[in-house]
């Protein structure tokens, strides 16, 4: 069967060869709908997909499903996370299914935090709930383009008709072992993965030095990797993520800077900023994935000071 394009506004710029732009819209701990509608009105045309975190932390929130189907009806392109951790197959293929049906036609695929993540802060969390992960990410990815390309199911099964997914996955660059992390990404690839959005990238070097490694294997060319970017917020935070982010590296001179900076939150916004200025220096990266948790009325600002406003037409 011929492979069923999502035809989604990401999958057209990636296409096209613009700089891709996706965001971070976090789902409420609740199920009142107007946080996200006061984030799609605050973000709406200044992306080209917006993410929509699945029980983000192990954390209980509103359904990546049901945020993204907010999001889809307020105008914007959801891009729907699906997490391995609270279902098996059976129930990812119905969710799948069913978010197709809605109109969601991205869908990044995530193994998930580990349950005993939703116990940090003040929140008590679910750490002794029963984890499933019958399928892992890079399995979740065959689901996917088995649904689309051949309209099958995992087990072998069809459904009715292909179901239109523009495919993403993680990557974690810079997390030890270096040498495995583009094998990994290779993995992905052959799997299924579109588009790739890597965990929060501080060193800019290093970050480059895998991006090639991966060109020189045809990945690039494969796949649309978009660099991550996490808006700092304060040196204690870069720190925290420095030791206890599988890998994020953090350098001393960033840390620096937000611990010597009379105002952390322009400091943030400018180191943001120039991340992605620098990310858009290096060759074969198709864009980038913006994230300010739980602070995304920044992201105006850096949209439009980091030249990525106004969105390419396609």
């Amino acid at each position: 069967m011929k492979k069923m394009n999502a035809g989604t506004r990401l999958e057209r710029v990636v296409a096209a060869g613009h700089f891709a732009l996706t965001v971070e819209i976090g789902p409420p701990r609740g199920a009142n709908p107007e946080s996200v509608l006061k984030k799609a009105a605050l973000l709406k045309g200044l992306a080209d997909g917006y993410n929509v975190t699945d029980n983000q932390t192990a954390v209980v929130r509103m359904s990546s499903i049901a945020s993204a189907k907010i999001l889809l009806d307020a105008g914007l392109e959801p891009v729907m996370q699906m997490t391995c951790r609270d279902r098996n197959r059976i129930a990812i293929q119905s969710d799948l299914l069913g978010a197709s049906a809605f109109g969601i036609k991205n869908c990044l695929c995530l193994s998930g935090d580990h349950q005993k993540a939703s116990a940090a802060g003040k929140l008590k969390g679910h750490p002794g709930a029963k984890n499933v992960f019958d399928i892992d990410s890079v399995q979740l990815l065959a689901v996917l383009k088995g649904l689309r390309d051949e309209a099958v199911q995992e087990g072998g099964d069809s459904v009715d008709q292909a179901v239109p997914f523009f495919i993403g996955a993680a990557w974690t660059p810079l997390s030890p072992p270096l040498e495995f992390r583009v094998h990994r990404l290779a993995k992905k690839a052959a799997a299924g993965a579109d588009f790739i959005q890597t965990q929060a990238v501080y060193d800019i070097a290093a970050f480059a030095r895998q991006v090639a490694k991966a060109r020189e294997m045809g990945l690039t060319d494969r796949v649309a990797v978009l660099g991550g970017v996490i808006v700092p917020r304060s040196a204690k935070m870069l720190q925290y993520m420095n030791q206890s982010v599988p890998g994020v590296t953090v350098p001393d001179q960033i840390v620096k800077r937000m611990a010597d900076a009379p105002s952390p939150k322009q400091e943030g916004i400018r180191i943001a900023v120039e991340l992605i200025q620098a990310m858009r220096e290096i060759k074969g990266l198709k864009g980038v994935h913006l994230q300010a948790i739980e602070a995304e009325e920044i992201l105006p600002e850096i949209i439009k000071a980091a030249g990525l406003s106004p969105r390419p037409s396609v």
